[in-house]
């Protein structure tokens, strides 16, 4: 249709709403209703109708017929106006999904941005982790999203976990119930579906599943404790969706097949134990642990023979559909088994509404992404959550006593080249005079000569690293050359190492002797920090962690005054 690739919708967006879910499901042929529970990836960003990559796109809802598309990051306007035009070009309404973790700002650029929910574990407040879901759901409603694949379930409690660590709420699996159930509820009273994610639990694991397969030996007993506290209670809050784990559970399965490709994980233990009824997603189908092993077609097939429903981002859309088809013709696939996962499908979207209206009004969008009142939400938090792990020589104290001239040095990976600035910026406003310089991954000595040299003039030195979990990377951890480099300043004169990521840093500078934690990189985190180094505001935060060497969960050094100085604090030891 020239009319189609236009840009001219083909489908009204709205519409009155179908009789029922059978006579929708009735209308479908299995290749269509196969097509309904594929998942591909698009970019957010803006692109012209005529343009190649939209272009496959549309190819997906026109020929091949997909139900839904996970969205990835874009301006509000840029998401909203090409959700539109697919939403109209689309037989049935597209359920649109997102990672939208630690707020929409994950995804939608100016939106408001959380700290990760690690500080909601570290404020230990169920209000915070209820507002992240309340306005991730608000501001991604606002742009055409469903479906926010979060929060994250897992009970981080391996410190050398590279993919989860501060993506959860933390180690206690009661405490992260908690915040599990009270985030599944801001989303879900808000219009958008909650996630539990990674089931059965991707907490005590040493391998990114981008890249390779984790295997967690623990038997059902440690999980039934452990693991899957918090599942349950997302569970009990309605929580509709729940993610699979591309994790090998050998107690369970009694083989190293993927939790994701396993039907005693996925039917056995989530719908048969848990009583689950809602939607099963797999994780994502182009990562390492599965499509490496089985292709783009089987690993659909597996998936869903397993028990999910919604295939995500299979590496191939077209083999996925092909393979499915395949299977359900040569009686692999049972005709009721695709029905019932298809009839859940478009189910949840008449529940979401979206056969009476699946556009959005992009004039809505300045009204409610990124509002003033709900970053100020974020600024509050982020400063609750700000954990003073040690301050033994009472730097920070001095910091925050009295003006200071400071060498800061920032570090973060490629993908985050604004890291630091912002501290930099309030502390120069607040009276301190900074020197300021910015290591990468990829420095080498040149730049660690030019960063001694800025230390070497500041009496005072603040090291803010942003170490976090990014997919396919396989590790997180401080380069060994910049843990060195805070060894040896640490020795020689003042310095506070701040974490605007992971909390585990100790464990490559274990000699540092004032540590604070800021959960992230954000806006707001950032802010905190500057605010907390001025004396502006107390520290509260305490530890949902426990970090080696020897600082336990709840531990945290309270600040109660800003106008008050902090002694030096000696570290407390766990005895075994």
């Amino acid at each position: 249709m020239a009319g189609c690739a236009a840009g001219v919708a083909r489908t009204p967006a709205t519409s009155p709403a179908p009789a029922s879910v059978d006579a929708i499901l009735g209308s479908l042929s299995t290749r269509q209703k196969v097509a309904q529970l594929v998942v591909p990836w698009l970019a957010g960003s803006y692109a012209a109708f005529d343009d190649s990559a939209f272009q496959v796109t549309t190819r997906w809802v026109d020929s091949l017929q997909v139900g839904g598309i996970i969205i990835s990051v874009g301006s509000p306007f840029d998401i909203a106006a090409k959700l539109n035009a697919l939403q109209r070009r689309s037989r049935l309404p597209l359920l649109i999904s997102a990672d939208l973790e630690w707020g929409a700002a994950m995804r939608v650029v100016g939106a408001t941005g959380f700290p990760a929910i690690m500080a909601a574990g570290a404020t230990g407040d169920e209000r915070d982790a209820y507002t992240i879901g309340r306005i991730a759901a608000l501001e991604g409603r606002a742009v055409g999203i469903h479906v926010n694949f979060a929060p994250d379930a897992d009970v981080n409690n391996n410190p050398l976990n590279p993919i989860i660590n501060i993506r959860s709420f933390g180690e206690d699996p009661r405490a992260v119930a908690r915040l599990v159930r009270a985030y599944v509820r801001g989303l879900q009273d808000n219009g958008m579906l909650a996630t539990l994610k990674h089931f059965p639990g991707h907490g005590d694991t040493e391998v990114d599943s981008h890249i390779g397969l984790p295997i967690i030996r623990a038997g059902y007993g440690r999980l039934d404790t452990l693991e899957l506290v918090p599942f349950r209670a997302g569970i009990d809050a309605g929580a509709e969706v729940v993610m699979s784990a591309h994790i090998a559970f050998p107690a369970m399965t009694g083989g190293d097949d993927a939790g994701t490709l396993s039907a005693a994980v996925l039917t056995g233990l989530l719908r048969d134990s848990l009583k689950f009824h809602g939607l099963v997603v797999t994780d994502a189908l182009d990562m390492g642990a599965i499509v490496s092993k089985f292709g783009p077609g089987e690993a659909t097939v597996r998936a869903f023979l397993a028990g999910s429903d919604l295939l995500l981002m299979p590496a191939d859309p077209d083999s996925a559909i092909a393979a499915m088809v395949g299977a359900v013709a040569n009686g692999r696939i049972t005709a009721e088994r695709l029905d019932a996962s298809v009839r859940r499908v478009i189910a949840i979207k008449r529940r979401l509404g979206l056969f009476e209206r699946r556009t959005v009004p992009l004039d809505s969008i300045m009204r409610i992404v990124g509002s003033k009142a709900d970053q100020d939400l974020a600024n509050d938090m982020a400063s609750r959550a700000l954990t003073l792990v040690r301050d033994t020589a009472g730097t920070l104290a001095r910091l925050r006593a009295t003006r200071s001239r400071i060498a800061l040095i920032a570090y973060a990976d490629e993908q985050n080249g604004s890291v630091g600035a912002r501290i930099v910026e309030s502390l120069q406003k607040g009276g301190d005079t900074v020197t300021f310089f910015r290591l990468w991954p990829m420095s080498g000595s040149q730049s660690y000569d030019s960063a001694r040299t800025a230390i070497a003039r500041a009496p005072t030195v603040v090291f803010a690293a942003n170490v976090r979990p990014i997919s396919g990377r396989g590790t997180i951890a401080l380069p060994d050359s910049l843990a060195r480099l805070i060894a040896a300043t640490d020795s020689a004169k003042p310095t506070v190492l701040v974490s605007l990521g992971s909390p585990y840093l100790l464990n490559q500078a274990p000699t540092v002797k004032s540590y604070l934690v800021a959960w992230s990189g954000v806006r707001a985190a950032e802010r905190a920090v500057s605010r907390a180094l001025l004396g502006w505001a107390p520290i509260s935060g305490k530890l949902p962690i426990r970090v080696p060497p020897g600082y336990p969960i709840g531990h945290g050094i309270v600040v109660p005054d800003s106008t008050l100085p902090l002694l030096p604090t000696p570290a407390p030891v766990i005895t075994p």
